[in-house]
């Protein structure tokens, strides 16, 4: 069953940066990469590293979710300058209140409960859920050969709960570098192998096993095995 279309991550992370006064060479500078790979990723002829990413989304200060969602849905990222004081002036898009999940009341008819939906799959804060078929995931393709399929959302939840694959020598830094971000991580592997590195200790993840760590602390994920390497993860509190 093949996947949902692949969200322009590039464009995505473009908007971020040009919403928050930021030029390309900064955040280059400031992640530690050329500004030459930025503009390749930004324009989508280049995949980042699951380090290159959290550390683009880090500095920029938007969440791993948000690179999934369509990018009409890039308004949703707060912009960097201070927003006036006072309630936001309506907008053709804004979901009217009767709309709303929380004005619809538990005994709702069922004409109302359509709204409820629509408002709950608006693309303003879009859920992903509460069932997603196999076949429905959102996809990401990243570079050293990691992939990773979203498994739901709540909007309003700040967690990233995502099917993690490693294939044969892949990585989750293409340079061997240790990555860090913050957020809380929690990883239960289903198949394959999976070397963590974490700090100064080194593990081996076997089907079954499962780690849980602050993402703040430096650590890498490598698979040296011969078949891909699967698992469930959950990275909660990804933005600060």
């Amino acid at each position: 069953m093949s996947p949902a279309v692949v969200p322009p991550v590039g464009a995505r992370i473009r908007q971020a940066r040009l919403e928050r006064g930021t030029s390309l060479r900064a955040l280059a500078r400031e992640i530690g990469v050329s500004a030459s790979l930025v503009s390749q990723i930004e324009t989508g002829k280049s995949q980042p590293s699951v380090s290159t990413l959290y550390a683009i989304t880090t500095t920029l200060g938007i969440s791993v979710e948000s690179l999934f969602d369509a990018r009409e849905e890039a308004a949703s990222i707060p912009p960097a300058t201070t927003r006036p004081a006072g309630p936001p002036a309506a907008s053709p898009a804004t979901v009217p209140p009767a709309a709303s999940p929380s004005t619809v009341p538990l005994t709702a008819s069922p004409a109302t409960v359509p709204l409820a939906l629509a408002a709950l799959a608006a693309e303003s804060g879009r859920r992903i859920g509460p069932l997603v078929a196999a076949g429905g995931r959102e996809t990401l393709e990243l570079d050293s050969g990691v992939v990773w399929e979203r498994l739901g959302r709540v909007p309003g939840v700040d967690t990233d709960f995502l099917l993690v694959t490693y294939r044969p020598g892949g990585s989750s830094s293409g340079s061997g570098a240790l990555m860090r971000h913050p957020g809380t991580e929690y990883g239960y592997l289903t198949s394959g192998e999976l070397i963590l590195t974490l700090a100064f200790e080194e593990y081996t993840l076997r089907p079954g096993d499962s780690v849980c760590f602050e993402s703040t602390t430096p650590h890498r994920y490598r698979n040296d095995g011969e078949v891909p390497a699967m698992g469930v993860w959950f990275v909660s509190g990804d933005v600060q």
